[in-house]
């Protein structure tokens, strides 16, 4: 495929995006959502007084603060009272079922999960499914769960963001780089996430296919972690993945660290906020992060302050955001339509591509978080 095909592809994801729900200036949902799906909107009236339990993946990173707030403004707006819950770490799986549990045991109207692992939680899903409490997914959603279990997820549609971070550093400055012997970067903060794992293979698929249309078919090997090695071997570029042994801040700096001291790195891309946050620390010490020559190029996704520094600085040439105000806001809204038995569809809250260029336009601006 021609890299204007690519180009128009790209700039067509980021118009629809600008249409992103709640909290990103509109009122549908943006690039990847179902013509049948709706946005938050009036028809949850008349829900004063109904309770909906929410239970996040955390709350350490900012993500999840305005995950709250979107969850919060909407509650309001409906009448609905909202309890939101989250373990101390994405890592603390049992402290995440045991949070479920409790919200289950209060008999809310509806529960809306973020799993950390659906297989852990499946017993207090089929609970949840036999008392008729629907369950809304959000983020990451709760994967594999028990069918009719789970009624809608309130997301972004984690592959399509990553294709699109792939896309928008390629033509931002990538290109530009790529040679035989250069080595892209990617940070992971897991394995295991479903959203994670999505933007970071959308990411990876998406910049084979870029440089193969350069280079050829073959060119690119990808390795690091089984999930992601495509069994391309001398392949003239590399993208290497790590991925850290915990969601701690110190392991996810050591994997950077490790990458960004490789000296054919000409490239680097965090698939969430803890990542991205794990490169610029590492890079605190290496300076090797920005443009020209000698230089790695930085991609995020998600904001908060250190990344968003860090794109103003030029350190990073980018990132995608996703819209997680609106995510909240739109669980929220589903749980309450889901509860009064009205039909409910997945929402696909969007994403979009930022830099310091349009940080400050009216689409964007609201999208990011610090």
């Amino acid at each position: 495929m021609k890299l204007k095909k690519f180009m128009a592809l790209a700039l067509a994801g980021v118009i629809t995006a600008s249409l992103a729900l709640t909290g990103c200036g509109g009122d549908t949902a943006s690039s990847s959502t179902p013509a049948s799906s709706g946005a938050a909107s009036s028809g949850s009236a008349d829900a004063s007084g109904m309770k909906v339990e929410i239970v996040a993946k955390g709350f350490q990173h900012d993500f999840w603060k305005a995950v709250r707030t979107g969850a919060e403004n909407k509650a309001k707006e409906l009448g609905v009272e909202i309890n939101f819950v989250g373990p101390d770490s994405e890592s603390a799986v049992a402290q995440q079922v045991e949070q479920l549990k409790n919200a289950l045991n209060k008999k809310p109207a509806a529960i809306c999960f973020a799993a950390l692992d659906t297989k852990a939680a499946l017993d207090i899903i089929s609970n949840a499914q036999s008392q008729n409490i629907p369950i809304i997914g959000f983020d990451s959603g709760v994967p594999d769960a028990p069918e009719g279990a789970v009624k809608a997820n309130a997301a972004t549609d984690n592959y399509k963001a990553g294709e699109l971070a792939a896309t928008s550093s390629y033509e931002a400055g990538v290109k530009d780089v790529i040679k035989e012997g250069a080595r892209i970067g990617v940070v992971a903060q897991d394995a295991t996430s479903q959203s994670i794992g999505d933007r970071t293979k959308g990411y990876i698929d998406k910049m084979v296919e870029l440089i193969e249309a350069d280079m050829g078919e073959g060119s690119v090997t990808v390795t690091g972690h089984d999930k992601y090695n495509n069994n391309v071997s001398g392949g003239k570029v590399t993208i290497d993945v790590g991925i850290p042994s915990d969601t701690q801040d110190a392991s996810g700096d050591t994997v950077a660290n490790t990458l960004l001291n490789k000296s054919d790195l000409v490239a680097i891309y965090g698939s969430n906020e803890f990542s991205a946050k794990c490169i610029i620390r590492a890079d605190a010490t290496l300076s090797k992060l920005g443009t020209g020559d000698g230089k790695v190029i930085g991609i995020g996704f998600d904001s908060g302050k250190l990344q968003l520094d860090a794109i103003k600085a030029g350190k990073f040439i980018g990132s995608v955001t996703q819209d997680p105000v609106s995510i909240g806001a739109n669980a929220v809204d589903l749980a309450v339509k889901a509860a009064k038995g009205e039909s409910v569809s997945d929402v696909d809250t969007g994403a979009l591509w930022y830099n310091k260029d349009n940080m400050e336009d009216a689409n964007i601006k609201p999208c990011l978080y610090e």
